[in-house]
């Protein structure tokens, strides 16, 4: 995970794919403010947005049956500065990981015309076969959905830092066999 310095410090720039989203007076919790709940439906649509518009061949389209579909094994969200209606939240994505099958995602949340980032989410698919549910051992992704993933797949500062934790965590598990 990049340390919240970095989370705090970024900017629409830093990600190629936005989503303007209007909130809603519903969406607003007691406290007047957006629920957190809103949130992971936020970052499941400008995800999903995504796949639909920049899947060559419409290989990810929910309105048939797909051969893989993306299934969250994980999402977590650091919160900065709230957000309520009648605001229009900007939400930026990017890839910042691929791996064979699976795809972690980073969304920053931002409120129209106001620069600090609000909140940064972390958002992670596996893609699965639909007959089974199951990761395609041998193909992993379909070559066209990751063709689509690899446009937004960029590295940020803090990136490093995460990959150098989840070594030094395989490594600290391997000892403990």
């Amino acid at each position: 995970m990049p340390s919240i310095a970095h989370l705090k410090a970024r900017k629409r720039d830093d990600y190629p794919f936005i989503l303007d989203y209007r909130t809603r007076w519903a969406d607003n919790d007691m406290y007047a403010h957006m629920n957190n709940s809103i949130y992971n439906f936020l970052f499941d649509s400008v995800v999903n947005t995504y796949l639909i518009q920049n899947s060559p061949d419409n290989i990810f389209d929910p309105a048939r049956r797909t051969p893989q579909y993306g299934m969250v094994v994980h999402s977590h969200t650091d919160y900065f500065a709230s957000i309520s209606f009648p605001e229009v939240a900007e939400l930026g994505l990017r890839v910042k990981r691929l791996g064979a099958s699976s795809v972690h995602y980073e969304i920053g949340l931002f409120s129209q015309s106001v620069d600090q980032v609000r909140a940064v989410g972390v958002f992670v698919q596996v893609f699965v076969d639909a007959a089974t549910n199951r990761p395609n051992a041998q193909t992993g992704m379909h070559p066209k959905l990751r063709e689509g993933l690899e446009k937004i797949h960029l590295k940020l500062p803090g990136d490093d830092e995460e990959e150098a934790a989840e070594a030094r965590e395989k490594v600290a598990a391997k000892s403990r066999l």
